[in-house]
């Protein structure tokens, strides 16, 4: 099959043909559908053995929809000819945050002790989407998609679960009077625009440089869109009660630090390497909140799925043959993408499940869909 990997730290990734992956144990097969590209991919190709511990080479992707098509001997095989989307971070199920549903926080994926980050999930220390097929360690980590689009579902297992949990933690202030602020309306941000209206986000403001995304994000919801910060003070009424920033520059944080309202909200997603210095008595409103949310767990994308089947999330997503990868990644890091780019791979021509039980249900799914 064909993947794209990487091979060299600090390179770009290469479309190879390597093996179709075998299921084993509780591990399920996907046949790959769509998947999206993101940002953080830039930054571990960027990266040097010193900062991930991960093997290479290493199939990218982590926001991947798919169907079920093959399943180990000790798996659920119920979930065979399901399409589904991923959960991108692969928690232990065991320690108190996996036990609370905060699989996104789980203790098992600390940094080692070195400082290099652990291996989390697909396409981030394990093998990726960016394939024709895929393997999952566990059905813990699909979400069921039913008949929604898989280059509409794949961007969901990151850009819609991570901007939706930033949302979420802090929806005890975002009611009708609430004046919200989106920095950054690209993959993340123009979900993030929705789902604050979803919440019941009185008035919402959205910020960005590039002027071609001024009116996408009026049209996904947005009340008024600005150049910057800046521009969008006097719309502020006293200060913002909550700024998600998709960017995470150090002027974006430091500009969106000082214009929140008492009592306001900073939520920094975006790793464009800002660093903040926070403080009483530095200029800040009294009562100041700072977060970095990351991910977003399970339930989130349950949420962002069932939103976007429902109607009310609205993914803006342009789809590529898997084949352009490279290029792709190239206009992404000259920031030339509009919306979230999505890569279709080539259905897999020859495999059949390795295990009876897998091929009498693909058939039984297979009778079904010709009914």
């Amino acid at each position: 099959m064909l993947a794209v990997q990487l091979t060299e730290w600090g390179s770009e990734p290469q479309l190879r043909e390597i093996a179709v992956p075998e299921p084993r144990g509780a591990e399920l097969l996907l046949q790959v559908t769509a998947a999206g590209l993101c940002r953080s991919d830039l930054h571990v190709m960027d990266a040097t053995e010193s900062s991930f511990d991960y093997p290479l080479p290493l199939t990218l992707g982590h926001e991947v929809a798919g169907t079920v098509i093959d399943a180990g001997p000790d798996a659920d095989h119920s979930w065979l000819g399901e399409a589904v989307v991923v959960h991108g971070i692969w928690g232990c199920g065991r320690c108190r945050n996996c036990a609370r549903g905060r699989e996104n926080y789980c203790l098992a994926l600390r940094p080692r002790a070195d400082g290099r980050l652990a291996p989390i999930g697909n396409g981030l220390g394990f093998h990726g989407g960016l394939a024709q097929a895929m393997v999952v360690p566990s059905a813990r980590f699909l979400v069921r998609t039913g008949d929604l689009e898989p280059a509409i579902a794949a961007p969901l297992a990151d850009a819609g679960s991570t901007a939706y949990h930033a949302v979420r933690q802090h929806a005890d202030v975002i009611d009708e009077s609430a004046i919200c602020v989106v920095i950054g309306v690209g993959g993340l941000g123009h979900l993030a625009i929705q789902i604050l209206r979803h919440f019941g986000a009185g008035r919402v403001l959205a910020i960005d440089n590039r002027p071609e995304k001024l009116p996408v994000a009026l049209r996904l919801g947005s009340d008024a869109a600005f150049a910057d910060l800046a521009s969008a003070i006097p719309a502020l009424d006293g200060g913002a009660d909550l700024i998600l920033d998709f960017v995470g520059a150090s002027d974006t944080m430091e500009s969106a630090a000082h214009a929140l309202a008492p009592g306001g909200r900073l939520a920094v997603v975006g790793s464009a390497g800002g660093r903040l210095a926070v403080g009483k008595r530095i200029g800040l409103a009294a009562g100041w909140q700072v977060d970095a949310p990351f991910w977003g767990a399970r339930s989130d994308l349950e949420a962002v799925v069932a939103l976007t089947i429902g109607g009310a999330l609205q993914v803006e997503a342009v789809t590529h043959p898997l084949t352009d990868a490279v290029d792709i990644y190239r206009r992404l890091r000259a920031g030339t993408v509009t919306g979230r780019a999505v890569l279709v791979p080539p259905p897999l021509t020859s495999h059949a499940p390795r295990h009876a039980e897998a091929s009498r249900q693909i058939s039984s799914v297979a009778r079904e869909v010709r009914r």
